[in-house]
């Protein structure tokens, strides 16, 4: 077994509390609303632009590792996590100042949509640990444990940005 240093202990700590406490929080905002705030309406198709922005960085940047252009890499994963960090905060201000959306499909899309929106939800929990982890990794060079992880969480993370899209797509007739 390998020796974790002080450090490695200290992010995995901060990786497990953020891991657990984000989805945690998230779910108890959605009953929180905030008074005298209108609906933000405009939001949904910017969460989900974001989310299609973020496939899209997330593929060029496994393009460029591959390409052996770590530099340019790690600048696009940097925006990712970002593009993630700014995603969430919209997403919650949004289910902050409005009900969520009922799907109004019937017949066999309602089944795909509900598998997709399932699917999206308990992937974008289980990808939280997997990303912070492969960034952590990354970050502090250390590659070969980075690129062994980042097997898993890319196709984790792609699915979760690209179902996100799916969602709303399918969802948006009915806001």
């Amino acid at each position: 077994m390998i020796k974790e240093s002080p450090e490695t202990k200290k992010y995995n700590r901060l990786i497990w509390i953020l891991s657990i406490v984000t989805p945690i929080v998230v779910a108890a905002l959605f009953g929180i609303r905030i008074p005298g705030v209108e609906r933000i309406g405009f939001l949904p198709p910017i969460y989900a632009t974001i989310n299609g922005v973020t496939a899209l960085v997330l593929i060029l940047a496994v393009v460029q590792i591959k390409k052996g252009n770590r530099k340019y890499h790690e600048r696009l994963m940097k925006m990712a996590m970002m593009l993630s960090v700014i995603f969430l905060m919209l997403y919650i201000a949004y289910h902050m100042t409005s009900d969520s959306t009922k799907f109004g499909g019937e017949g066999a899309i309602m089944y795909v949509y509900y598998f997709v929106l399932i699917t999206h939800i308990v992937l974008s929990i289980v990808v939280i640990p997997f990303v912070l982890i492969t960034f952590v990794r990354g970050i502090s060079g250390k590659f070969k444990q980075h690129k062994k992880i980042a097997k898993i969480t890319f196709p984790l993370w792609l699915y979760v940005a690209i179902s996100g899209v799916i969602v709303y797509l399918m969802i948006s007739p009915y806001y």
